[in-house]
C-alpha cells in the first residue's frame, strides 16, 4: 500500500523538511489516514527517530526554523516557507495517569504506534517513497470504517480518558453504521472517568464532534448508553430529534456548522441551564453569551428577520431562525436577508424629544423606547422626519392617555 501522491508533498517547504531530516522520518496519524482516504489534508505531523535536538540541529542546518513548542516531550515544530510542520522523536509510555503520560525516548516504530489510540491513527508513511507501514491492521479497519482502540480497549482508555470521547469524534468521522464493540462497551463502562478529565478538554472535543458532517447518529448513541451523563446530565436523549432537524436543514441551505448552536439544540431552552453548562465548558464570554441567548426561542418563524435581527444581532438571529425551523424553505429568504444585514440607528436621540416639548428626565426615556418600538415595526426608516413622525404621534398618544 503507498500514500498517493498528496498537494502538500508538493510544497518546496515541505520537500526542505523531508531532505533535512531523511532516512529517520516518516508522515504519521491523520496525513497518512486522511490521505488514504482522498480526503483534504489540514495537519501533517512527522515522526522520526532523531532526538529532538538533533531535529533542531539537521533543521537550522538546512536554514529551516525549528520552534522548540514540547520540546521536552519530544515536539519540535518545523517552518520552511508556507510549511509548518510538527516533528516529533519516537516515544513510548513510562506511565500514565489518565491525565498525562510520562514519556521515554525510543527508536522503535512499533513501540510509538503501539502508544496511539487507534489502528487508524497509527499509519505511517515514507515521505520518499510513499510506502505506508501499519503495525496494528490499521489498514483493514480503515477499508471497513471501523474505529478500533490498539491493544486493550480499558486500558487504553485508563491511561487517558479523553479516549472515550475521541472514540465517538473518530467513529462520527470514520466509522460505519455499527461501532466496533468491544470499544463501545469500554467507553460505555468507563464514562465516569471523564469527570477527572478538564472540562476544556471536554469541550474541544465535544464541539469538535457536533462539528462532523453528520453527528447525529453518533450523539445518539452517546445519550443512549449514558456516555456523557457523569459530566452533563442535562444532555437528553428526546432532544436528539431537535439535534436532527437543525443539522437537516442546515445541510440543506448549505450553512456552515456553529457548534454552539447544535449544542443549544440538545439542551432546554432555559437561560439559567444554558448559563451553567456554558460555564462547565470553560466558553469564553462571547460564546456563552451566544449560548445563553438561544434560550429564547421562537413560537413561530417571522415574516421579517430585521426585528429579531436588531434585537439579537445577525448571528443570535440566524441561531433562533434554524432552531426553530422545521424545513429550509421555512427561513431560507430570511437567512438571505440577514447575510446583507448592517444593523440601522435610530435616526433622532432624546434630545430631538425634548425639542418636541418632552421635560428633561425619565419621560424622555421612556417615550425614546416606544418610539424605537414604533420604528422598528414601521420598517426601520431611515430618514429623520420619519423618525420624528413616530416621536410627534407617541407623544399626541401619551397625551391623550
Amino acid at each position: 500500500m503507498k500514500l498517493p501522491q498528496q498537494p502538500w508533498m508538493d510544497r518546496s517547504g515541505t520537500r526542505r523538511i523531508f531532505a533535512a531530516l531523511e532516512g529517520e522520518t516518516r508522515v504519521v496519524g491523520g496525513a497518512v489516514r486522511d490521505g488514504l482516504l482522498g480526503l483534504a489534508v489540514s495537519d501533517v505531523d512527522l515522526a522520526t527517530r532523531l532526538r529532538p535536538e538533533e531535529v533542531v540541529r539537521r533543521l537550522e542546518g538546512a536554514g529551516i526554523k525549528a520552534v522548540p513548542t514540547g520540546i521536552a516531550h519530544g515536539t519540535v515544530t518545523a517552518v520552511a516557507g508556507d510549511s509548518v510542520i510538527e516533528v516529533t522523536t519516537l516515544r513510548r509510555d513510562v506511565s500514565t495517569d489518565g491525565r498525562h503520560a510520562t514519556v521515554a525516548f525510543t527508536d522503535d516504530w512499533v513501540a510509538d504506534a503501539g502508544r496511539r489510540d487507534f489502528t487508524i491513527n497509527a499509519l505511517y508513511a515514507e515521505p520518499a517513497t510513499g510506502e505506508v507501514f501499519d503495525y496494528f491492521d490499521g489498514l483493514a479497519d480503515l477499508e471497513a470504517r471501523r474505529v478500533r482502540f490498539i491493544g486493550d480497549p480499558l486500558k487504553r482508555i485508563a491511561e487517558d480518558h479523553l479516549r472515550i470521547l475521541r472514540f465517538f469524534r473518530f467513529h462520527a468521522r470514520f466509522g460505519g453504521p455499527t461501532p466496533d464493540g468491544p470499544s463501545l462497551e469500554a467507553c460505555a463502562l468507563r464514562a465516569n472517568d471523564l469527570m477527572a478529565l478538564s472540562r476544556e478538554r471536554i469541550r474541544d472535543e465535544l464541539l469538535k464532534l457536533l462539528c462532523v458532517t453528520d453527528p447525529v447518529p453518533t450523539v445518539r448513541l452517546m445519550l443512549d448508553r449514558g456516555i456523557l451523563k457523569p459530566v452533563f446530565p442535562e444532555f437528553d436523549p428526546a432532544r436528539v430529534a431537535d439535534l436532527e432537524r437543525l443539522v437537516a436543514v442546515e445541510r440543506a441551505l448549505g450553512i456552515a456548522c456553529v457548534a454552539l448552536r447544535r449544542l443549544a439544540a440538545l439542551l432546554p431552552a432555559d437561560a439559567r441551564l444554558l448559563d451553567d453548562v456554558a460555564a462547565r465548558l470553560r466558553l469564553s464570554n462571547a460564546e456563552r453569551k451566544r449560548l445563553v441567548a438561544t434560550a429564547e426561542r421562537l413560537d413561530a418563524i417571522p415574516h421579517d428577520a430585521r426585528p429579531l435581527a436588531y434585537r439579537a444581532g445577525a448571528d443570535g438571529a440566524a441561531d433562533r431562525l434554524l432552531l426553530a425551523a422545521g424545513a429550509p424553505r421555512q427561513v431560507a429568504p430570511l437567512l438571505d436577508d440577514l447575510r446583507s444585514w448592517k444593523e440601522p440607528r435610530l435616526p433622532i436621540s432624546g434630545r430631538d424629544l425634548i425639542g418636541l416639548g418632552v421635560p428633561a428626565g425619565p419621560a424622555v426615556s421612556r417615550l425614546l423606547i416606544e418610539v424605537e418600538a414604533a420604528w422598528i415595526a414601521a420598517g426601520f426608516p431611515a430618514e429623520r422626519e420619519a423618525a420624528l413622525d413616530l416621536a410627534r404621534r407617541a407623544l399626541a398618544n401619551s397625551s391623550d392617555a
